[in-house]
């Protein structure tokens, strides 16, 4: 196991939220000035040396924040194109879409699992999607997360996690991707491994890194660069920082790698 830095080996409002505001940049500004130069740069370099690499992704529409979630509950632990043909098959069998999820939210739950077939677990999935509409509705007063515009990033997140199946990743997706265009970075198990590689931050959990990378984000980012960082991520996990067998010989980021480096060292000496 490589160590890094500083590593061990160990509608109306809603019930609990209150009228407060959007985020103040100067709390990212605060965190930014503690940064050393070099600190600062970390995570840009890895964003130019990725985006040098793999080009910028394919750009995507943006979701309503009910929407997203949705798609982030489907999307659970299931390949990105079966998670999409699911989402696009819900939206089919029920006409529902952007501010008119009601069908699905009063179908059976055999009627949403057979439109999410495709998913991972379609049997829990339904279900849980079933019960979430029907509680924001009942929170809410009306089937929509339009009102979350209105409050702080760690609010709105805090209200999302309350729901089951709602954890920091996807409380950090709906936030950043949907049109509430907050900044967060969504931390799934291909992002987390890749951070750990690259010793970015000490090695924790998805929510711990989450915390420690976003002090390394530039002010400068904006939530559509936040996204872009992340897909680019997930890209690299995908096809070169993988699981097993990371192809470290072809990585664009072996230079600022200490475990790719340490790896192809080994590989030196053993001749492989």
């Amino acid at each position: 196991m490589i160590l890094c830095e500083g590593e061990t080996a160990t509608a109306a409002a809603p019930t609990g939220m209150t009228d407060r505001p959007r985020d103040s940049p100067k709390d990212r500004e605060t965190e930014q000035r503690r940064l050393t130069p070099e600190q600062a740069d970390r995570l840009p370099r890895v964003h130019r040396l990725l985006l040098g690499h793999y080009g910028e992704p394919r750009p995507r529409s943006v979701r309503d924040p009910l929407t997203q979630l949705i798609a982030c509950l489907l999307a659970s632990r299931t390949q990105a194109a079966a998670a999409q043909q699911a989402m696009r098959e819900l939206e089919r069998a029920f006409r529902a879409g952007a501010g008119n999820w009601e069908p699905v939210r009063d179908a059976s739950i055999a009627e949403i699992e057979r439109a999410i077939a495709a998913v991972a677990f379609p049997e829990q999935k339904a279900l849980r999607l079933k019960a979430l509409l029907e509680e924001i509705t009942a929170r809410v007063g009306a089937l929509t997360l339009e009102f979350l515009a209105r409050y702080r990033t760690e609010k709105i997140r805090a209200w999302l996690e309350q729901f089951e199946g709602v954890g920091r990743q996807i409380s950090a997706e709906v936030v950043c991707f949907s049109t509430l265009r907050r900044h967060a970075l969504p931390i799934d198990a291909g992002h987390l491994r890749v951070a750990q590689r690259l010793c970015l931050t000490p090695r924790a959990d998805a929510a711990t890194t989450e915390e420690r990378l976003m002090r390394l984000v530039p002010e400068t980012w904006d939530a559509a660069r936040l996204e872009e960082h992340h897909r680019l991520v997930q890209i690299h996990a995908q096809t070169l920082c993988r699981f097993e067998d990371p192809g470290c010989g072809q990585c664009p980021l072996l230079a600022v790698c200490p475990s790719g480096e340490r790896r192809q060292g080994e590989l030196r000496l053993t001749g492989k």
